[in-house]
């Protein structure tokens, strides 16, 4: 069943186009990797799954099962986000904000969710501890139960391994892959890393401003761009 639809959507600023001409479904249950170098409208494009940006022209549509509040969200990490002088504990239980409604408080279902959440991402031993005094792969591990605490449905990841090491990037992939394997949940991330999109992904899709590849990730390992790319991937950066 489909999640998310985009059909010939066309996004960008003042009437520039970012991301052009792009149209693929995301269904229940895939796990997408958005790939793409530096300026090819990957990050414009995840504002308007976000329903943050509307499209300049085409369509972006969210299927029944879904609404904009049930998406958690991951951000890409910036360097003052680091310090944020708060608990373990307050940064993920702030993921049910959006589904306490008009509540003053966080009730105790609520609680539940973000205890169970700490522990599903292992930071449950360290949730008295402020933020500030963390690595970068336990930040990014209490960011992805904050994501879960929003939703059971679909996570949005924008390069949630910007910036970290090797050892700790590559079990951060592992954890988003059994998360995926062990709930169903359905996941669109972001990474500049194409190597890890076709490792662990189930579908891709490559934009350079326009879309030149959407399919599952065998097909795309099959394709001129997909060969030259995991053969020799691009400098990682920002988008």
């Amino acid at each position: 069943m489909s999640l998310i639809k985009c059909v010939a959507a066309n996004l960008g600023y003042d009437g520039k186009i970012a991301a052009q001409d792009v149209s693929f479904e995301v269904n229940i249950g895939d796990y997408l990797c958005i790939v793409g170098e530096n300026g090819s409208g990957k990050s414009t494009l995840m504002k308007g799954l976000l329903g943050l940006l509307r499209p300049i022209s085409g369509t972006i549509t969210l299927g029944s099962e879904l609404r904009h509040t049930e998406i958690g969200y991951l951000p890409q990490q910036l360097t003052g986000q680091r310090d944020f002088p708060a608990s373990v504990a307050e940064i993920v239980l702030s993921g049910r904000l959006n589904s306490r409604g008009l509540r003053p408080f966080y009730s105790h279902n609520d609680k539940e969710i973000a205890h169970r959440n700490m522990e599903q991402m292992g930071v449950y031993d360290i949730r008295k501890k402020s933020f500030r005094e963390l690595s970068g792969g336990q930040q990014q591990r209490v960011l992805l139960a904050r994501a879960l605490c929003a939703t059971n449905k679909m996570l949005l990841l924008d390069e949630p391994t910007a910036g970290l090491d090797p050892l700790v990037t590559a079990e951060l992939y592992h954890t988003i892959e059994t998360l995926w394997r062990d709930t169903g949940i359905t996941i669109i991330m972001i990474s500049h890393d194409v190597n890890a999109a076709v490792q662990y992904a189930s579908h891709i899709l490559h934009l350079r401003t326009k879309q030149i590849f959407f399919g599952i990730t065998e097909d795309y390992r099959n394709t001129d761009t997909g060969r030259s790319y995991i053969l020799y991937p691009p400098e990682r950066g920002q988008n």
